[in-house]
């Protein structure tokens, strides 16, 4: 016996009001799940996509003009940091250049020989031909001119072409 008759026939003990129930008691159920349509499947065939095929513009009979060049955000920081370190350099440079710090070397204008005395180096010599300029600038210069492999390679008695700044 279902519970809707069982209730009917309890109420109609009592001799109060029968209440009957026709219809059946249903239960709140679930919506049918949904369901994908089936495929087709046919005999033979792959599930890999198949490979693509480049077709240039002259194959169609048209010319197709290679697309703009693109400069990405990365690229654009690229460029301006290279831009402000090439720019930056060469403030400094110049800047370096004007104060002085940079200069040219020593403009030797002429050579003069000289003759070594006893005891006497090329630092004394570059010291007493040309007194205003750096003395390893001179040295190095006198070295040069005279193919001396180094600077003690002097010998009393030797002539050598001094160089002469301005």
């Amino acid at each position: 016996m279902s519970t809707a008759a069982t209730t009917a026939a309890a109420l109609a003990t009592d001799g109060a009001t029968a209440l009957t129930l026709d219809a059946p008691i249903r239960r709140w159920s679930a919506p049918p799940p949904e369901t994908k349509p089936r495929r087709r499947t046919i005999p033979g065939a792959t599930t890999e996509p198949r490979p693509v095929r480049a077709c240039s513009g002259e194959d169609l009979g048209r010319h197709v003009e290679p697309p703009a060049l693109r400069l990405t955000r990365r690229g654009r920081m690229l460029v301006t940091a290279l831009s402000v370190l090439v720019f930056g350099s060469a403030i400094v440079v110049l800047g370096l250049r004007i104060t002085g710090v940079l200069q040219p070397g020593p403009d030797f204008t002429h050579t003069v020989p000289v003759q070594v005395a006893p005891g006497q180096s090329l630092w004394s010599i570059a010291k007493d031909t040309n007194p205003g300029q750096d003395p390893a600038i001179v040295v190095e210069k006198i070295a040069n001119l005279n193919n001396l492999g180094t600077p003690a390679d002097v010998i009393p008695g030797q002539t050598l072409q001094i160089p002469i700044a301005r």
